[in-house]
Parts: C-alpha cells; sequence; structure tokens
C-alpha cells in the first residue's frame, strides 16, 4: 500500500451563481446554483490490518487497524432493526494519536481519533465533530438527527471521529494548557484534516473527492470554527444546535442559576433530586422547586394557546416561532395564582423570573452578553430542565473556571461576578496568545464575511437548531444567519437555517427530532439543488432510532412535519390528515 503525506487540498470546481437569493427583505429564493462536481466511488485497496505498520506521518502514533464485518455496528438505537437496513457496512476500524506531549501543567496530552474506512467508498469524508468539553473519542459513525436511522458511515463515507486534544479525566482542567484549549477551541480539525484525507488517499488510490464536516452543539461550534479558519478545506457544513458563542452562553447559565435559587424555596441536600453529571454521589441544591415541571407545563400549555394555531392547525406545535415570539408574553398571558400555587397559575415572581431569564443574561448596567430565548412548548422538556438546573451548576462553572473566563479561577454555582467574567472571556490571559472568545468562537462572528469565500467556491452551510433548546439559543443561530444575509449577498446560496419546533438540545422534547440533513447537504453541494425542506419525523413507539418519551400522547406515532428554510414556516395546507408532512407547505 502507498502511503504520501498528502499537502492539505481539495478539488474545487469554478462556480458561478445562477441568481440572487437573501434570508432577508423578501427577495425570492432560487433554489439551484452551479454545483461541485459529484464524488465518485472507490474500492478500499490492500488489507486493512497493514495500515498500523505502513502509514506513516508526522506526529502520529497508529494503534490498531481492525477490519469491522457488515452490520456489526448499529446506527443510533437500532439493534432491534433489520440489520441490512440500518447497520454500517464493512469496514477498516482505525485507531490512534496525533501530537502526544507533556502539558505546562505536567499532564500528558495527545488527540485521540478513530476513523471508520468503509470497504466500498463512496469517494466522500466526513470529520464528525463532537459535543460537550470532548474528551472522549465517540464512534466515528457520523450519526445524523435526534434519533439517528442513517449516518455519514452508513451512506458510505469515511468518517473520523476525535477527543479534541484531552482525555476525560482532563475536563475541564485542561483548559490550563494553552496547546489544549487552542487544540479544543480549533486547532485539533486543523492538524487532525490533512492526516485524514492523507490517510484515505494511502487507502484508496486518491484523496476524498468532496469533504463534510458536522456535528451538534459544541460539534456545530466546531464546524462553524472550521468555516471560519478552514474555508478551503470543506466542501460542506452541517452545523447542528451550534453554541458557536460557548463562553457567552456558559456564561448566561451561571447567570440564569442565580436567578432559579432565587426563585426557590431553600432545601436541604439529602432531599434533592438533582446530581453532579461527573459525580453522581454529590448531591446540587434543588434550583426547580421554584418552577417545576408542573409550573413549566403550564407555561408550555399557555403558549400553545397563543401560538398553536398560527400556522394553520392546533396540533402541539408551534410552527411559526417568529409570530409565536410577538403574540405570547408569559406575564400576561399565563394564569396569576391569588391563593397559592394549585398547578393551573404562576406568582407573579415566578413569570417575571421566567420573563427575565429568557429575556438573556445581561451585565449589571443592563448590556446584555448572550442572547434572548424564544418561548416554544418543548419547556415542558426534562432536557430543558436538565440544563437549567443541574448543568448550570456543575458543567458551565466547570468550563468558566478552567476554558472560558482567560485565567484559571474558581467559579461557583450562583456566581454573581457577571461583569468581571464577561470582560475575563474578551481578555488574553498570561501564556496565551488569544483570549477565550477567540479560541472558541468562529473568527468574525458579528460579521461573517468569510461565508462569502465558501460562496465563491461553491461550498455550502445547512444549520439546524432546537427551538427549546435550553442552552444556545436558537434565536441566536438566526440572528448569526441574519447577520450572514447582511454581509454576504445572496446568502441563501451558501447558506440555509431550520428550525425544529419543540426539540431540546440537539434532540428530544414534543418535536419531529429524527431527520437526515447531510443527505440534502450533498444534494445541495454537488447538485446544485438547494432544500427549502427537510422531512423530519416523531419516534413513537416502535421507531428503530429509539422512542422519544416525549411525544403527547394525542400524536400518532410516525407524525411528519417539514422542516422549513428559515424564515419560510411550515403552514398547514387545511385539509388532510395533521399527521403527514406532505399536508403542510413552506410558507
Amino acid at each position: 500500500m502507498k502511503t504520501t503525506l498528502a499537502t492539505f487540498s481539495v478539488g474545487v470546481a469554478s462556480v458561478a451563481l445562477l441568481s440572487a437569493c437573501s434570508h432577508l427583505g423578501g427577495q425570492q429564493d432560487i433554489a439551484q446554483s452551479l454545483p461541485l462536481s459529484a464524488a465518485k466511488p472507490a474500492a478500499m485497496l490492500g488489507n486493512c490490518v497493514d495500515i498500523t505498520a505502513k502509514f506513516k506521518y508526522d506526529k502520529l502514533r497508529i494503534t490498531s487497524s481492525v477490519p469491522v464485518a457488515a452490520g456489526a455496528v448499529a446506527m443510533g438505537g437500532a439493534p432491534t432493526a433489520p440489520k441490512t437496513a440500518y447497520d454500517a457496512p464493512a469496514h477498516c476500524l482505525v485507531k490512534g494519536v496525533m501530537d502526544e506531549r507533556k502539558g505546562v501543567d505536567g499532564k500528558d496530552y495527545a488527540i485521540g481519533f478513530e476513523m471508520r474506512l468503509p470497504t466500498q467508498w463512496n469517494g466522500r469524508f466526513y470529520h464528525q465533530v463532537n459535543g460537550g468539553l470532548d474528551g472522549v473519542v465517540q464512534p466515528a459513525l457520523g450519526a445524523l438527527g435526534g434519533g439517528p436511522l442513517t449516518g455519514a458511515l452508513h451512506q458510505g463515507f469515511a468518517v473520523i471521529s476525535s477527543d479534541a486534544g484531552h482525555n476525560g479525566s482532563q475536563n475541564p482542567s485542561f483548559g490550563a494548557d494553552p496547546e489544549a484549549r487552542q487544540n479544543y477551541g480549533y486547532g485539533a480539525v486543523g492538524k487532525l484534516t490533512p492526516m485524514a484525507k492523507s490517510l484515505i488517499t494511502a487507502t484508496y488510490g486518491k484523496a476524498p473527492d468532496r469533504s463534510y464536516i458536522g456535528g451538534c452543539s459544541n460539534g456545530g461550534r466546531h464546524t462553524m470554527v472550521a468555516a471560519s479558519r478552514y474555508a478551503d478545506q470543506y466542501d460542506g457544513y452541517l452545523v447542528g444546535a451550534p453554541g458557536y458563542r460557548l463562553p457567552q452562553a456558559a456564561l448566561a447559565q451561571v447567570w440564569g442559576s442565580a436567578h432559579w435559587k432565587d426563585l426557590s424555596p431553600e432545601t436541604p441536600l439529602a432531599a434533592s433530586s438533582l446530581t453532579h453529571p461527573f459525580a453522581p454521589s454529590v448531591k446540587l441544591p434543588d434550583i426547580s422547586l421554584g418552577f417545576n415541571a408542573q409550573d413549566r407545563q403550564i407555561v408550555a400549555n399557555a403558549i400553545l394557546s397563543k401560538c398553536d394555531a398560527l400556522d394553520g392547525a392546533k396540533d402541539g406545535m408551534v410552527q411559526d416561532v417568529a409570530a409565536c415570539q410577538k403574540a405570547f408574553d408569559v406575564v400576561r398571558d399565563v394564569p396569576t395564582c391569588t391563593a397559592g400555587r394549585d398547578g393551573t397559575c404562576l406568582s407573579n415572581l415566578q413569570k417575571t423570573t421566567v420573563a427575565k431569564v429568557f429575556a438573556g443574561g445581561k451585565t449589571s448596567d443592563g448590556k446584555p452578553f448572550y442572547a434572548n430565548f424564544p418561548f416554544d412548548a418543548g419547556i415542558s422538556a426534562a432536557n430543558w430542565a436538565a440544563w437549567k438546573y443541574q448543568n448550570s451548576q456543575a458543567l458551565d462553572p466547570g468550563a468558566l473556571s478552567y476554558i472560558f473566563a482567560g485565567d484559571v479561577r474558581t467559579v461557583k454555582a450562583f456566581d454573581k461576578n457577571y461583569d468581571d467574567l464577561n470582560s475575563a472571556i474578551y481578555s488574553k490571559p498570561a501564556g496565551f496568545s488569544q483570549s477565550s472568545d477567540e479560541i472558541m468562537s468562529p473568527v468574525g462572528y458579528d460579521k461573517p464575511n468569510y461565508m462569502g469565500a465558501l460562496q465563491k467556491r461553491g461550498a455550502k452551510m445547512l444549520t439546524y437548531h432546537g427551538v427549546s433548546d435550553a442552552v444556545f439559543s436558537e434565536l441566536d443561530t438566526r440572528a448569526w444567519v441574519d447577520r450572514v444575509s447582511s454581509n454576504v449577498p445572496n446568502s441563501g446560496n451558501v447558506v440555509r437555517h431550520f428550525s425544529v419546533p419543540g426539540m431540546s438540545h440537539c434532540s428530544a422534547g414534543p418535536a419531529a427530532d429524527q431527520f437526515d440533513a447531510l443527505t440534502p447537504l450533498v444534494k445541495w453541494v454537488e447538485q446544485g439543488i438547494a432544500p427549502e425542506s427537510i422531512v423530519a419525523s416523531v419516534r413513537g413507539a416502535g421507531n428503530a432510532g429509539g422512542v422519544n418519551a416525549e411525544l403527547p400522547k394525542e400524536w400518532s406515532n410516525t407524525r411528519t412535519r417539514p422542516l422549513c428554510a428559515y424564515p419560510k414556516v411550515a403552514t398547514y395546507k387545511g385539509n388532510g390528515s395533521i399527521e403527514d408532512a406532505s399536508n403542510f407547505s413552506c410558507q
């Protein structure tokens, strides 16, 4: 098997856009643009096992390469499904590390990864960037949607996944090491990409024809960052629920935790139902008591009462998100308790607190440091509560302590030192060449004219975001898309955004959260057909991707809905079953 140290290059076809297209100003969307050339399949060369000894690359150590039979790896929750329908194809599993070193903190660091190389390859490369604080090499399946039935590997892509340069035992303390923090921010993607393409070239005798990168949450952030820093290295960017302002969102979580605590009565830790996600034996104060599950359902019901029918169908889903924010007011539209909480009302203090948190985090002088959140029926979901009440006390303070607030410091839940923490996000600590905001966020995210570079070479970005995401605001993603529209002419030819009503952070909630966004992205990149809508399904009883327990009982187990390209809204046509996407159109 021939191995080479490939330079970083991607074949680019010259692209001429056919017509203007914008997300703003009411301009007409034109779905067609001249595509990049389509990827061509190839078969694996040589022996999978030989890769361990034969493939060489600078600062790389391959630890294993083993063949995996077709059907041995299931996609998502697919073990109960017919194996030939959903399982991964025969492939070679390669594991290894890059850039092994000793950190300034005396700890051992490396970028751990795995690649899955299908025996019959479709000519495409998919970089699966992962969520949270990384630190774990997730299976390189390229899984898609809330309960995936398919993924990049299943579709024939060569897929890589990594821990972004640190292992789980170092979370979040790896942030004390400048290179580890930079690798987590953007460096790991930049280092792994040329190595992965070189390995693909050695394995199949040619470089990937088309390269894609995608993920949800922190993976969505990684993908946006890659678009700004590595605009010539990928052809398609699949962005889910992007925490593209990760430090600011974490600060907003801690800011919110103080408001929830002020609303909640004091409760002995022994009686708390909340535990630390990294240390289950550690109890956390139950700050959900002041706005509990019953209270959240009251708000959800009030939202549906005002907004459900705005799209033409009373179906328990709010499709017209923008109109709902104008129509619904939590203080005005939720019944007020006059004689104590009885399950039908909220106190004035509860309502004003909810309104304040949804309006977004602010400094002491009232300046916002993160976005406001949309009111949506998914406020009732368990995932919403987990982020607001549990993760705001554990994950976010830890990340701010070591990674997001400049110098290492101790940030605790309910910390009200917002002004200092907000300033620290933009400061350059000793030993670091960049601030946390510069390391973690897309370059120029406030004026994303770098998207014009993607547009010129024919690359595309598809974003999706659950409207009921409790940690990263879907309105913040909309605002970013609007900024692209303001800075890049014909922006609809380079980025399209899809809201998922009711969906929590990346999945779940009362939502149609199962969909394949990669296939339409590939079609857009390689055929020039821009997606106007994506069909999404609920995960009812018997669903092969795993059942979503939060679906209302009155919904069909097979309900479908179109996810519409922003700013269009899925609107009921006026006849036919409300359980069928074909009876809705994007207006």
